[in-house]
């Protein structure tokens, strides 16, 4: 009797077949990622990016940035601005303080030349306030000061006499030599004197000057005749009816400072 053939099993059929590992699923997106996203380079606030991928920042969006350069910009107007306001005031008030001292305080020296300017004259008789400074403007030439007095001031229509000529007679009267005056006899005003002082003086070796004056007329006379390139300086007349710190006087810082803020553009920019 034959014996029974049995089918032999297949190799390592008792093993168990290996089992496919499944496919990773897709990370689920945190919140505030954009599901809808396939770009691997692209970060969203709160994504987190695969492992390997290349960051990228967003740039924000461009009306944003527009809305970020005007805000920048009104701030700097805004500071501008508030810079201007707080100079405006400053400013006055400064130029206030340089009128007082220039007021205030003498600066007699030896000079190239004494500088009266004019005021109100009547019929060749100085005025009160004009006669104050040609009184100082005297006291000032004994001393030896300087060589030369120069007299200014044009005049009103209907005057027989000029400011400057009304000067230079009370001077004369005194004792200064004729020959020792210049005359301006012209101006109007203080910047037309001081134009007709330099344009008087123009070659004749003069570089600087004393200026005789009511205190607060002489910071700004000082300011344009530096301007038309001399050295000045200022001499208050002391025995002037404007008395120091009186509420005329004031007045008349108030108008002087205003003249100052008006001139400075030429002094400053020619």
């Amino acid at each position: 009797m034959l014996p029974r053939m049995v089918e032999p099993r297949a190799r390592d059929s008792y093993r168990t077949p290996p089992s496919t590992p499944p496919s990773p699923s897709p990370p689920a997106p945190n919140a505030g990622t954009s599901p809808a996203s396939t770009d691997p380079h692209r970060t969203w606030p709160g994504a987190q990016p695969e492992h390997g991928a290349r960051l990228r920042t967003i740039a924000p969006p461009i009306h944003e940035q527009s809305l970020t350069r005007k805000s920048r910009a009104g701030t700097w107007l805004r500071r501008i601005v508030l810079t201007i306001a707080a100079l405006i005031p400053l400013t006055i008030l400064l130029t206030m303080a340089s009128v007082y001292w220039g007021a205030h305080n003498d600066q007699a020296r030896k000079v190239d030349a004494i500088v009266i300017l004019g005021a109100a004259q009547y019929n060749g008789l100085p005025s009160p306030v004009l006669e104050a400074r040609l009184d100082h403007a005297l006291a000032l030439w004994n001393e030896g000061l300087a060589p030369r007095i120069v007299v200014t001031g044009g005049k009103m229509p209907g005057d027989a006499y000029t400011e400057a000529e009304t000067e230079a007679a009370f001077l004369i009267e005194h004792g200064v030599p004729a020959d020792a005056i210049l005359y301006e006899n012209e101006g109007r005003d203080t910047w037309q004197s001081m134009q007709g002082v330099a344009a008087v003086l123009k070659g004749t070796g003069v570089h600087s000057l004393l200026i005789v004056s009511d205190g607060f007329h002489l910071t700004r006379s000082k300011l344009m005749a530096r301007d038309l390139g001399f050295a000045a300086y200022g001499s208050p007349a002391p025995d002037s009816p404007i008395r120091p710190w009186s509420s005329e006087e004031f007045s008349y810082v108030i108008r002087e400072t205003g003249g100052i803020l008006a001139f400075l553009p030429t002094f400053l920019f020619g």
